[in-house]
């Protein structure tokens, strides 16, 4: 096995602003290639997220410590546990690479990786929401015409001008539903229940999502959960299966992204546990390339949300995937059959 990668810098159509960081245009992921004695190819993205102290720095130091022969297409289970005595953290890193390492044995068993994991994919039956970035009014109005298409959006909150902006979007599309992601920005309880009550009032929002921080104390998630008219879902609160028996206590759902368990191993074993706990379930993304859109679609049969527009928000996406033609997810024209179902254009 060779294991080699590279960065990739991504190119956003508008500002990128959430709660808890200022706006930017750009961003950065590092694509994995690992190449098997028969010439077979695993790509994998790692999409690292600063909040948890990864960037891609860290993603390559990481990888200029794992020896390749640690690796192995036939023994997906084998191989994580061996990047484990690496590291007990960088989750996106290992992300990374169990992503290839599934593209890979998708490949040479000649399935893609939705049946090697015996789920399946369903054509025309998942949704993904579209989402609109903190903005002023008359941007954000601009964003959500573009995204007339998309019968779903996401909207960011978490700042002070949380009405001003929802209501700015109002205008535009009045009746469209609508996701809340607070990405941690209302910092009481009591902050938190006013405004997901003001929301509630819409009659269109689905759901709110990670309304508090993470570090924020049990007994107050299980006050506002007690009170939320509306479902409250966790992102930062959730990072794998061994997570859920405190996010029952506290939320409605969770939201599982690769990027924090690891990679699809640990998302699948992470959104199970969801479900079986009584969950709602949905798979989020980054700013990331088709490799890692692909790669969370592939779990869309354990969701029942999808978020996976992290590579609609980028103009430069160098590979081709699934598309989402009217916010539906498809696997029907991507030009690889077999494993993550995705490959390099042109």
């Amino acid at each position: 096995m060779k294991l080699g990668w590279h960065r990739t810098n991504l190119n956003l159509t508008h500002t990128w602003t959430i709660a808890r960081g200022s706006g930017t245009n750009l961003a950065h992921s590092v694509v994995v290639e690992l190449t098997g004695a028969d010439g077979t190819i695993g790509r994998g993205e790692a999409a690292p997220i600063a909040r948890y102290k990864e960037s891609v720095d860290t993603v390559e130091a990481f990888l200029k410590q794992v020896d390749a022969r640690g690796l192995s297409f036939n023994d997906i289970e084998g191989s994580m546990a061996y990047l484990e005595t690496i590291s007990s953290h960088d989750m996106s890193a290992k992300c990374a690479l169990n992503l290839a390492l599934l593209d890979g044995a998708g490949k040479r068993g000649r399935q893609a990786v939705y049946d090697l994991l015996g789920l399946g994919f369903r054509e025309n039956q998942h949704l993904t929401s579209f989402t609109i970035g903190m903005d002023k009014p008359e941007m954000i109005k601009k964003k959500v015409i573009e995204a007339e298409a998309f019968p779903i959006l996401k909207v960011k909150v978490g700042v002070s001008s949380d009405k001003e902006n929802v209501q700015a979007l109002r205008e535009v599309a009045p009746t469209k539903l609508i996701r809340v992601d607070a990405n941690e920005g209302w910092k009481t309880k009591e902050h938190a229940l006013e405004m997901i009550e003001w929301l509630a009032q819409d009659g269109n929002v689905q759901y709110v999502e990670q309304p508090m921080p993470a570090a924020t104390p049990i007994k107050d998630w299980v006050w506002l959960k007690a009170r939320s008219p509306l479902p409250v879902f966790a992102d930062e609160s959730y990072h794998s299966a061994k997570d859920v028996e405190t996010v029952v206590e506290c939320f409605h759902g969770a939201n599982v992204k690769l990027v924090k368990t690891g990679g699809i191993s640990g998302g699948y074993e992470a959104l199970k546990a969801a479900r079986k706990a009584g969950l709602k379930t949905m798979i989020g993304c980054m700013i990331e390339t088709s490799i890692l859109i692909n790669a969370a679609a592939h779990l869309a049969e354990l969701c029942d949300y999808m978020d996976v527009d992290g590579n609609i928000l980028i103009n430069n996406d160098p590979y081709a995937g699934i598309t989402a033609k009217g916010g539906m997810v498809s696997f029907e024209s991507a030009p690889e059959k077999y494993g993550l179902r995705v490959s390099p254009r042109g």
